[in-house]
């Protein structure tokens, strides 16, 4: 197993450049007033005793330059964790190093060490150069799934 040296786990030191990239991504996706992500709760996310959020960082000329925050996952089929992937983006000036497919190898790698059976995350339909790039690397999309989510009024509405 070949590691890409330019990827590791995420330190404390990394997290303002961690929200920094949250941020960049938020403002790629064309939802910036949406992001809220402090320092102070990234580093209690990833650093507490124990952690339910983890994050590899690339690098590219000693700075961070990309990110992929990530969770545990179960599949009750499968009956093993996988992985899903939160948030992965790689500053637009370093796009087409590598960084982008040495992040998810790295989240690969976690998975096949660990005997997780799934590597999964979500794209927005109109994000073509990432749809194009993560069927590059032999990603499928799940159509016959459709995403729910319940936030802000309609969830406080619900758990009251």
């Amino acid at each position: 197993m070949q590691i890409d040296e330019r990827v590791r786990r995420a330190r404390r030191e990394d997290v303002p450049a961690i929200v920094e990239l949250v941020y960049g991504l938020a403002y790629y996706e064309r939802a910036p007033d949406e992001c809220h992500l402090t320092a102070a709760q990234l580093e209690t996310a990833l650093f507490a005793d124990a952690p339910a959020v983890f994050c590899h960082v690339a690098e590219h000329e000693g700075e961070v330059a990309g990110c992929a925050l990530w969770f545990l996952s179960f599949s009750t089929w499968r009956g093993v964790h996988g992985i899903y992937l939160e948030d992965l983006f790689v500053r637009p000036e370093t796009r087409g190093t590598g960084l982008g497919k040495a992040l998810l190898t790295a989240l690969a790698q976690e998975c096949v060490t660990n005997g997780y059976e799934r590597l999964e995350w979500s794209v927005l339909n109109w994000n073509t150069p990432a749809i194009d790039f993560y069927k590059s690397l032999g990603a499928g999309p799940q159509d016959e799934w459709m995403v729910y989510r319940l936030t802000d009024a309609a969830l406080a509405q619900l758990g009251s």
